[in-house]
């Protein structure tokens, strides 16, 4: 991850943050008086959160293991030809 002084930071703020949105890389702003602080897009927040609550998410965990066990041994779900072509439509 890319460091930047707060001072650089703020004299080159439309270019960073830019670069945040475009790049989907975060920025780490370092403050000498005080905790440093990190800037992502308002999409790649959204996607951590999404992440964060999948891996929190008991439930959902089991889903995904048993999932992954179904395909590892590939004897998972067959869709049909009709739901197949449904998803493709999408």
């Amino acid at each position: 991850m890319e460091s930047v002084s707060v001072n650089k930071f703020r004299d080159n703020l439309k270019n960073f943050v830019e670069k945040i949105i475009f790049d989907h890389t975060p920025l780490k702003v370092t403050r000498r008086s005080g905790e440093d602080f990190v800037v992502i897009s308002a999409d790649d927040w959204a996607r951590e959160q999404e992440t964060l609550h999948v891996l929190q998410s008991t439930n959902l965990m089991k889903q995904i293991a048993a999932s992954a066990s179904t395909h590892t041994q590939n004897n998972g779900y067959t869709p049909t030809k009709e739901q197949l072509n449904e998803i493709a439509g999408l």
